[in-house]
Formats: C-alpha cells, structure tokens, sequence
C-alpha cells in the first residue's frame, strides 16, 4: 500500500459507516474490465474497489500462469476428466442436486470424486438429463485436502484474506473452495458467509451472475421478511406475495468466460448460473475494509436469535451463552471466536511492525509474508480498521454478558497494545 492509498482509506473510513453501505454501491450497471496485467496495481484494486465496495471483472491473462488452466482443461476447453479422475479419483466430495429446494437451499451428499465424474460424462451424453437430477460439486476444500497439487496462485489483489489467515493459523477450516458443475447447474439467491468479499476464478465454461447491491434485497422479501429462493422465479411479481419487488433495480448481470476472475463485492446478493460444463475457483475473504460489515452482520444474527427464543429468557440462567451457541452453529462463529479472530489478526500485524520479517520467512508463502509484501502501511491501516471494530466489539452490552477471563490478553490489554503499536509505526 503507498502513501496516497494510505492516506485515501483513512480518510474513508474515518466517516465511514458500515450501515450506510447501500449508499455507495450502487454502479451505473456497468461493471469494469481489467486487462492489464503489467500497469493495474495492488493499490489500484484497493482504492477503485475494495474501498467503494465496487464488482470488477479480470481478464483471462490473470490466470494464465496457473496449473488448473494448463492440467485440467482439454484443447477444446472442456474438462479433462481423465485427468482429474487421474489426480482426485480416490476423494469424498460434497455435491448438492440444483434440482431439490429443502429450507431454500440445495441438499447436499458426500460422494467419490469418480462416481460423480462418471455422472457428469453420462449427463452430458443424456443431453443433460439424468434421473438423479441435475448435481453439482460445490464448497470442496480441494487445496487443504491436496496442498502439493499446482493448482493457482492467489493474485495480489485478494491477498489481505483475514478469515483464511485465521483458519489457516487454527487449522480447522478454510473458505477455499473449488466447484464443478455441468450445464445448467446454478446456485441459488444468497450472500455470502459472515457477508464476505468472494472471488471466482473460471478454469473452464462460462458462468452467468446476477448481483443485487447491499440494501436491493429488502425489495425482493416476502410478506413474512424471507428471500427468494429464484431471483428469476415469476411467483416475484406477485404482488401479494412480494409487496415491494417492483420497487427493486434490474440486476448487474456479468457473463464470465474462461480464466477469468469476478470480485464479488461484500454484502451483495447474487444468483449463478454455469452456461456450459464449468470450473471454478472460488475464495470468501474478509479483510480491513469489510471486517465492520462482518461485524454488523454478526450483530444482526445474533438479535434474530434472540428474537426467535426471547420467550425463554427469564426462565433460563444461561440464556445469552445459548444464544451464541444457537448463532455460532448457523453462521459458524460467536463473539468469541469473533474477538480471537480479531486477535490473530492484529498480532500478526504487530509482528511485523515491531520485529520485521527475516529473509527465510519472507521466502515462505505464509500470512506474514504476505503482510509484509503489502508494506508496513497496510498493516497499520489493518491495526487502524481492527481498533475500530475491537473498540465496539468491547463496547457491546452482549459481549459483556459473557465470561471473558478465558480471552487473552483480555480486550482492554489487546486494544492498548494496538494503539501504541500504530502510534510507534506512524512515529
């Protein structure tokens, strides 16, 4: 990060009020390109995306180094299912049926790699028709299961990826996913987890997405408050049903072709669709210009949760402890876990500012180095956004209801440290 972007997101996110997002994230439908490689720098991502909270497009020559693109794609550019039954034949991954609505989701099963390989190759011949109805193989943690295949390299511009530096440093999970799916295959209306930032890179196919900016979906509810399932379904323009729907924008519609990559911007929902046998690459990434959105969706699940047990809370001594758990096991996380998170991250940070990063470290492909190849101003804008959202984290009356003598350093202690970590690094 150079001086300048420095000085922009400062100035931003010194205003900045994550409940006045839709407020800036509305583009004239039109979504950028960005084709060249060489001059579009880190900082240029950061300050005419990130921050604005913008969807961009990158052009195919983005991807065109990476080892998916060279293995797993046919000359015609199909996919080459002899080799990946060759690499990935033996594992178990999770595949839902775009065919079956159950709680506005698609079921999902755990299958082998080969058996759903081998329904994909006989779908195709059936001109995409089978009996067991149209699968797709979706959120496969294929880098964690297989960390020695050469499969991509995450580009710079998604490198500051706080969730998967914090699971990465706990070694429970990752948001690294990789999908695979046939014509026709789709995933329905949502947003993504804990309303993160995503990016989907295409190996093969086509996809076709469908992007509502943050404060769009409260048009498209039913009377009772719930999303659609199908943004497309014609039941939408039934005004009994759906009160406001006329009220929302057209969509920002993107086509994606093979080898590039879409920015999903954080908070906006989205419906996609693959236009032919499709693969893809996909991360979900928080990081200091998000983690306040993130935040105030972890505020707003946890009031919901509330609201939906509310009768027993006189009656139950622990009812605050329940309640994190109930919201901890729907979106994956509690306040908590959100204060380690926070901790992970800010530590990290301090490392590098206060003892720098020696030579074998830099040559790893660690979350510190990727912090000091950012340069020392992002992490201090890091710890700067981390203050912000630590402050109210410690502020709010829900947390403090919780035991906190098992947090360490406690929060006061930790936020003291950050603050004098910023004041020697902006000395």
């Amino acid at each position: 990060m150079d001086r300048a972007t420095f000085a922009c997101s400062t100035a931003f996110f010194r205003d900045y009020s994550s409940s006045s997002q839709s407020s800036f994230c509305l583009p004239a439908g039109h979504v950028d390109f960005i084709d060249k490689v060489e001059s579009f720098t880190y900082s240029d991502f950061f300050r005419d995306y990130l921050i604005p909270n913008h969807p961009c497009v990158f052009s195919a020559k983005f991807t065109d180094g990476w080892g998916s693109r060279r293995n797993w794609v046919t000359w015609d550019g199909k996919p080459d299912f002899d080799y990946l039954l060759q690499k990935f034949g033996d594992a178990i991954v999770p595949v839902a049926n775009c065919d079956v609505k159950e709680y506005n989701s698609n079921p999902k099963e755990q299958l082998p790699f080969k058996e759903y390989i081998n329904y994909w190759k006989e779908y195709i011949k059936n001109d995409y028709r089978s009996s067991r109805g149209c699968l797709y193989l979706k959120d496969w943690h294929l880098s964690r299961a297989f960390p020695e295949q050469d499969v991509y390299t995450t580009p710079v511009y998604f490198s500051s990826d706080w969730l998967n530096e914090y699971w990465d440093a706990i070694a429970v999970d990752d948001y690294r996913f990789v999908y695979m799916g046939p014509k026709g295959s789709w995933t329905p209306f949502h947003a993504d987890v804990f309303r993160s930032y995503s990016w989907s890179a295409n190996i093969c196919g086509r996809k076709k997405w469908l992007l509502y900016p943050p404060g769009q979906e409260d048009y498209l509810k039913d009377r009772h408050g719930n999303l659609p399932f199908d943004v497309t379904a014609p039941g939408l323009q039934d005004k009994s049903v759906y009160p406001r729907y006329n009220q929302s924008q057209p969509p920002v519609e993107i086509v994606q072709e093979a080898g590039e990559i879409v920015f999903i911007p954080s908070g906006w929902h989205h419906q996609v669709y693959n236009l032919e046998d499709t693969i893809s690459i996909n991360h979900n990434w928080v990081n200091g210009c998000n983690v306040a959105i993130m935040w105030c969706f972890l505020q707003d699940e946890l009031a919901a949760v509330q609201r939906e047990i509310n009768e027993w809370k006189d009656p139950m001594d622990d009812w605050h402890l329940q309640c994190q758990l109930i919201m901890k096991s729907c979106t994956g996380i509690d306040y908590k876990e959100f204060y380690n998170f926070l901790k992970v991250i800010a530590e990290n940070r301090i490392s590098i500012l206060e003892n720098g990063l020696d030579d074998e470290a830099s040559a790893k492909n660690t979350p510190k180095a990727a912090i000091s190849t950012l340069g020392m101003l992002h992490a201090v804008f890091d710890l700067k956004r981390t203050v912000k959202v630590l402050t109210s984290l410690s502020a709010n009356e829900d947390f403090k209801k919780l035991d906190l003598t098992s947090l360490s350093p406690p929060p006061e202690a930790l936020l003291h440290h950050l603050k004098a970590a910023i004041d020697t690094a902006l000395l």
